[in-house]
């Protein structure tokens, strides 16, 4: 996605004698950035944030401008990041540690005041911040693609390729009044579970015992064990849809629409809100029995699509920058959350 539509249909142009966009694509040095920042007092700066194939260094240059219009007095900064990064790392597993809330605090110490983002990876997520969240919907673009692009999509039914996955799954399928299936098993495999130290120190040879204490014997926790792949629901001579809002490593996915095609689906598509297709995705889904990837803009795609013409597009710089347009002027976001449900 570029800046230039969002600020365009927000009408940013005509009222930048409040609204201040700082676009800082990049740029090699933040000479330029500390420049323009220098006359934003008392001022409401937006900074729209695209996200490049550098992550680390998209969010210093973010932290690096917030703080130049901290500095110089900035009534409002607020930051436009239609994909948050590290949003999976939001919960503490194994001995991790949870690098989303070390963002949102790096973000609120830089001096944001607001952030517009779009179907975080986790709704709680927003709970790490202490200044206004405004999380964005791309279920009603994903909707508008199916109910218009999919032929015969009533003869559709909605799959979660995990148990983790059923509510999102459950909305859409409320919404098109589709039925429900839903995928368990093997291939939910992101979260597994790897040589976290559980088991050390190892057995030393001194014959000391390596529970630190005598008399203390803490109870065995049982290896989980997960079953083959089973789908709950009928998939058979229908139009298989599978919805999620990331889609990355695309090895679940494809193992996901084998097993559909086993079960006689005649059509795969995947829905999602986040394209990163990061490694071999796009060669991966070519060679697969996924017939179509639908992702939004919020993420740029462009060599993805170029190497594998199964990728789709959906544009949502409409909503951002009706967003930043709200704001600005000092309405009401309500109107942007109409009829969406928390499960979106």
């Amino acid at each position: 996605m570029t800046v230039v539509p969002v600020t365009h249909k927000a009408g940013i142009p005509s009222v930048c004698g409040r609204l201040v966009v700082c676009v800082f694509i990049y740029f090699n040095t933040f000479l330029l950035s500390l420049q323009t920042a220098w006359r934003r007092v008392g001022k409401v700066s937006c900074l729209p944030r695209v996200q490049q194939r550098d992550v680390n260094t998209a969010i210093m240059e973010l932290l690096v401008m917030a703080y130049a219009l901290k500095t110089n007095c900035a009534k409002n900064i607020i930051g436009v990041i239609p994909y948050f990064p590290y949003s999976k790392q939001c919960k503490m597993r194994k001995r991790g540690s949870i690098v989303c809330k070390l963002l949102a605090s790096m973000l609120a110490k830089a001096g944001l005041t607001h952030i517009i983002t779009m179907d975080l990876h986790q709704k709680e997520i927003q709970g790490f911040f202490s200044f206004p969240v405004d999380n964005l919907r791309a279920s009603p673009f994903l909707l508008q693609y199916i109910q218009e692009e999919i032929p015969d999509y009533r003869n559709a039914i909605i799959v979660a390729k995990s148990p983790s996955a059923a509510k999102r799954a459950q909305s859409y399928a409320e919404r098109l009044r589709l039925g429900l299936a839903v995928m368990h098993g093997e291939a939910q495999c992101s979260e597994s579970d790897m040589a976290d130290g559980r088991h050390s120190p190892p057995p030393l040879s001194s014959g000391r015992t390596t529970s630190g204490h005598p008399g203390l014997e803490l109870p065995l926790m049982m290896a989980k064990e997960k079953p083959p792949i089973t789908v709950v629901g009928d998939v058979g001579g229908r139009i298989a849809i599978i919805v999620d809002d990331i889609i990355d490593d695309v090895e679940d996915f494809v193992a996901a629409a084998e097993i559909l095609k086993e079960r006689g689906a005649y059509k795969i598509y995947i829905m999602a809100t986040h394209g990163l297709l990061s490694a071999e995705a796009p060669r991966l889904i070519e060679e697969s029995a996924i017939d179509e990837v639908v992702v939004t803009n919020t993420v740029p795609h462009e060599v993805q699509k170029l190497q594998c013409p199964k990728i789709k597009t959906v544009d949502v710089s409409m909503i951002l920058a009706e967003a930043i347009r709200r704001i600005h002027n000092g309405e009401s976001m309500a109107y942007l959350f109409r009829n969406i449900t928390v499960d979106d």
